[in-house]
């Protein structure tokens, strides 16, 4: 499939993928992360349930706290 994660076009070896699978597969690591596909914002809670589709636009960001 391919799709455009984080503004660059990434071709992904699988057919089906959710968005809990594709930030392991990405190996992202953060513990605060904020997902979207489309410009629609992801909830934690629903990514394991929410597929990414060939040509969808995902944004996987961390967020970054500081003093």
């Amino acid at each position: 499939m391919r799709i455009t994660l984080n503004n660059r076009e990434e071709t992904i070896d699988r057919e089906q993928l959710t968005i809990a699978e594709l930030i392991e597969y990405k190996s992202f690591k953060f513990k605060l992360l904020v997902t979207k596909i489309n410009g629609e914002l992801v909830r934690k809670d629903d990514r394991a349930m929410t597929s990414v589709k060939d040509g969808d636009k995902v944004v996987v960001m961390h967020m970054i706290s500081g003093g």
